[in-house]
């Protein structure tokens, strides 16, 4: 199957016994409904079907349908799991937003001046960052994504307001 607007749902990891199970990185809010989406999508279409699965730690430990061996659950180390945008909800809260829905706004600092457009949102396991692709230049801006750095975000209008690090913007200067 083919996404039209793939979402970033998980990661897996390694395997968990000898069974099939993996680790599974969840990059949602709680990771207990990854099952509630149906299922999941690798990038080259392979699809997934949890059929049981349990919190440990920081990960779930995820049986997925057809993988009963180590082997087979090895071999799925690092593969990223994905599901249509149209499967999450709309109806959040005002300041509720998915970060995939950043991509591509237009990025200004506090004084109305253009900076860029988002390229990203990543995560590398410190903390979110905003990866921003600078105007005219094919230099990108990495962001801390803190209310204090992303102050304002106006999904309406496609628009983030930054107000960067003083280091950050003497550096740019």
């Amino acid at each position: 199957m083919k996404l039209d607007n793939p979402i970033l749902m998980a990661s897996i990891g390694g395997p968990h016994g000898t069974k099939g199970e993996v680790r599974v990185k969840t990059f949602g809010d709680d990771p207990m409904t990854l099952d509630q989406y149906g299922s999941l999508y690798a990038k080259d279409g392979r699809k997934f079907k949890i059929t049981r699965m349990r919190p440990s730690k920081t990960v779930l430990i995820v049986k997925f349908k057809g993988i009963n061996y180590r082997d087979e659950a090895q071999a799925l180390n690092g593969t990223e799991l994905y599901i249509d945008r149209s499967m999450l909800p709309d109806d959040m809260e005002e300041d509720e937003f998915y970060v995939s829905d950043l991509v591509d706004c237009q990025v200004q600092d506090t004084n109305g001046t253009p900076i860029g457009k988002v390229l990203a949102v990543v995560n590398f396991g410190a903390g979110d960052l905003i990866e921003i692709q600078q105007m005219g230049t094919d230099q990108t801006l990495m962001l801390e994504f803190t209310q204090k750095n992303v102050p304002e975000i106006h999904l309406a209008e496609q628009l983030i307001i930054v107000d960067p690090p003083a280091e950050v913007s003497e550096r740019d200067t």
